[in-house]
């Protein structure tokens, strides 16, 4: 069976987090997007900023080894709909925390959904209200790839009696 993974923090914190300027730049973040507490803006900040670092490390490698983790790695951006299909490094390394956020399946929702704010979305997704597919998933962070975009279905009736009923 293996033994299993130690947990680990996913997230790294700003270094000083009491600037006035960071507090209004996050406040405005954590805001716009409905993210529940700092934590969810930090683990989106850490993820771009790893993405943005696999890149920087992509070009300092020669042309030839470059290529097939290249595009491994735009295939893999663009399975999320973060970078285009012909999209170069250059494009990953133009990478903003919102590009990451647009993809949550709260806002997602939100934006589809003609809601007042995106708590409200937030409170769809985590009472069960919206599937993607045939699976209910009740994670506002969740990453919506692109090819799921069209399957996002919002159920004000319980989900559990909507999928029957197509069924």
């Amino acid at each position: 069976m293996g033994d299993p993974r130690k947990a680990k923090k996913n997230y790294t914190r700003p270094r000083s987090i009491w600037t006035s300027d960071q507090i209004s730049s996050e406040l405005y973040v954590v805001g716009s997007y409905g993210l529940r507490n700092k934590k969810e803006l930090w683990k989106a900040q850490t993820e771009i900023a790893r993405i943005r670092n696999q890149a920087r490390s992509l070009l300092a490698l020669p042309i030839e080894v470059r290529q097939e983790k290249e595009t491994k790695l735009l295939n893999y951006l663009s399975r999320f709909g973060l970078v285009s299909n012909n999209s170069t490094l250059d494009d990953i390394l133009n990478l903003k925390i919102e590009d990451i956020l647009e993809r949550r399946l709260q806002t997602m929702v939100m934006k589809r959904s003609n809601l007042k704010s995106p708590y409200q979305a937030r409170q769809i997704v985590v009472h069960g209200h919206v599937s993607i597919g045939n699976r209910i998933i009740n994670l506002p962070g969740y990453l919506v790839k692109k090819d799921e975009e069209t399957e996002i279905l919002v159920h004000l009736t319980p989900v559990v009696e909507a999928l029957n009923n197509t069924s």
